[in-house]
């Protein structure tokens, strides 16, 4: 007989997509316990697992090859119960035999009692019912059969589990819909297609919903005489044995997937902690960094985690100390700039308010030429402060290009050999190797370093100075030096020549020439590019400028 039930395959479950409103950046004053990240990193991993254990409950093959076995058993037995009726219970002339009741009544009971759960009646060929195996008699007393209750779990996780069990699996979808089964006096041909199949002399079966998830399996096989059909024999049976396979199958599955669900949450909520934690701290700390207001909030140090969240503190920190430092600097430069333009501003006002108390014409001249040098410095150095803001807002705006500084040292050796007129200061270059030497960088800004420093040894040199200017490449490094042979820098003051607004100039200079800005953009610029610049004297007098670059 074929298998009753399909071979479905495992029926996919659909779940409503959750999302996740994320908020946009911690209060600062708020700590959240329960955050979006810790959603996020949570979500997937027992999203994952409850589909596993949904999936468990949809054990729809292993069910169905319960109840083909079972069908087929029944089947089995059914036939082996008819083979006896047919050859032990028939009375009668040979050609009319027919089924004797009490015969019929001991073989079923010594066959089907021992059985548990299965139900036998015996039917004649008109349909009436000849015997029952739930009403049969022997002796003269009726034998009642009655089915021991289930034993109840002693263990609270079992009754917990069979209580939310027996709760959820009835609400599950399920199919096929098999037809409803109802018990009542009578039930024949008409209720049990399957016994007009058998009376027919063949095997017929079906499968009837009892209650909730309890199927009614029946197997009806025809009592043959020979080739006469004499009866039919209904075997029936629930499904209760069945279910508690499945539910034995799921039992294990379903535990180890709790445990693996608990384990899952609390590594979740670990991971989330370790993760979520730093990253709010930081952010807080970030926040607080925001809203500055006269004291400095430090990052918190995670370096000792050694992970990307160790670095991303230690970024922090760098960033934020690198942003107190600039604000420093422009404390501080916002302090010599006004100190700076104050002086001209004094003497300005001062010679102005001499001019207004005097009545000599060569007083007035000498009191108008200090104002026009007054006037000249000023300007000089509102273009200089200028030009040194720009500067870093520049650097870090424009993209960088490879610069060729074999080929931009020429073009400014040659304009400077143009543009001088007298070869007073000589001007001398030196490059080393032949080949082209290129870094990455701006080529304007760094032809405004090498014109500074040209422009400031001539400003020291005497009378037939000279200017030597050398490129060479030390490995990765490429060296740029500028030296001369001048009055060279005075001790101590190797490091303090770059330093804003710094105006050691020659006695002989006219008054308003320099600002004081030109080494201290230097090294900006140079810093900027990777580099550094050093001044130092010569051992045959003079000073030399020394600047390594990165090659690019």
């Amino acid at each position: 007989m074929a298998p009753l039930l399909g071979q479905n395959g495992p029926r996919r479950v659909e779940f409503s997509q959750m999302r996740l409103a994320g908020i946009n950046r911690p209060e600062p004053e708020h700590r959240r316990w329960f955050s979006s990240l810790t959603l996020r990193i949570l979500a997937p991993n027992v999203l994952a697992l409850c589909v596993l254990v949904a999936g468990i409950f949809y054990l729809d093959q292993y069910r169905d090859d319960l109840l083909n076995t079972k069908i087929a058993a029944m089947q089995s037995q059914a036939e082996m119960i008819a083979g006896a009726l047919g050859e032990s219970a028939l009375t009668g002339p040979e050609d009319r035999r027919r089924l004797e009741r009490n015969t019929s009544a001991h073989i079923i009971r010594r066959l089907v009692v021992p059985t548990p759960r299965t139900r036998a009646r015996l039917y004649l060929p008109n349909g009436s019912l000849l015997a029952d195996s739930r009403k049969l008699v022997a002796a003269g007393r009726r034998v009642q059969l009655r089915y021991l209750p289930p034993v109840d779990p002693s263990d609270q996780v079992m009754r917990i589990f069979n209580k939310v069990y027996d709760w959820l699996v009835p609400r599950l979808p399920s199919d096929p819909a098999f037809p409803p089964y109802q018990e009542r006096l009578g039930r024949g041909l008409e209720d049990y297609p399957e016994l007009r199949v058998a009376l027919q002399g063949e095997i017929g079966g079906a499968i009837r919903t009892l209650k909730e998830e309890t199927l009614i399996l029946t197997v009806a096989v025809p009592v043959q005489q020979l080739h006469r059909v004499v009866g039919a024999l209904l075997l029936s049976v629930d499904s209760a044995e069945i279910e508690e396979g499945v539910r034995n199958a799921r039992l294990p599955i379903l535990l180890a997937s709790a445990l693996a669900l608990t384990v899952t949450v609390l590594v979740s909520f670990f991971l989330a902690g370790t993760i979520a934690g730093p990253v709010r701290r930081l952010a807080e700390a970030a926040d607080r960094v925001r809203r500055w207001r006269g004291r400095r909030a430090e990052i918190p140090d995670l370096s000792h985690r050694r992970d990307e969240i160790g670095d991303l503190s230690g970024a922090l920190h760098e960033m934020t100390q690198a942003l107190y430092g600039r604000l420093d600097a422009i404390e501080v430069f916002a302090a010599d700039v006004a100190h700076e333009i104050k002086n001209p501003l004094t003497s300005m006002r001062s010679a102005l308010e001499t001019m207004t108390r005097t009545d000599d014409a060569e007083q007035k001249k000498r009191l108008m030429t200090v104002i026009a040098q007054d006037i000249q410095r000023m300007d000089r150095l509102i273009s200089d402060i200028s030009n040194a803001s720009r500067i870093d807002a520049e650097l870090a705006r424009e993209e960088t290009e490879p610069v060729d500084l074999t080929s931009l040292l020429q073009t400014l050796f040659a304009m400077r050999q143009r543009d001088g007129g007298d070869p007073d200061p000589r001007l001398v270059l030196n490059i080393e190797p032949s080949d082209p030497i290129r870094i990455h960088g701006l080529p304007s800004r760094l032809g405004q370093v090498v014109d500074n420093l040209v422009g400031n040894a001539k400003s020291f040199l005497p009378p037939g100075g000279c200017i030597e200017l050398s490129l060479s490449r030390q490995g990765e490094i490429v060296c740029l030096t500028v030296e001369d042979n001048g009055p060279g820098i005075p001790p101590g003051q190797e490091e303090a020549i770059f330093q804003r607004f710094y105006s050691q100039r020659p006695p002989d200079e006219a008054f308003g020439q320099h600002s004081g800005l030109g080494l201290s953009i230097c090294r900006q610029i140079i810093e900027a590019h990777g580099g550094t610049i050093t001044a130092q004297n010569r051992p045959t007098g003079g000073a030399q400028f020394i600047i390594y670059l990165p090659s690019g």
